[in-house]
């Protein structure tokens, strides 16, 4: 077992300890988000794997009525 600490864009997204280190261009899903592993470094007590997530899609309205609801 070892720590993997999943990386994108030099922040920490997740901590886990796992079995299986996961591989280049493997998908994960983390946190809801889709993405798709880049590279994989492994040090003495720990392996940091970056990795490359879809963006969030924030809601948009619909219609842009300029008029104001009341």
């Amino acid at each position: 077992m070892s720590i993997v600490h999943f990386v994108e864009e030099n922040t920490v997204v997740l901590c886990q300890l796992l079995d299986q280190i996961p591989t280049e261009d493997d998908p994960v899903k983390i946190k809801g988000r889709k993405g798709k592993v880049i590279s994989v470094k492994k040090m003495e007590d720990l392996v940091q794997v970056h990795v490359f997530l879809e963006k969030k899609v924030k809601n948009q309205p619909l219609s842009n009525d300029k008029k104001k609801k009341r």
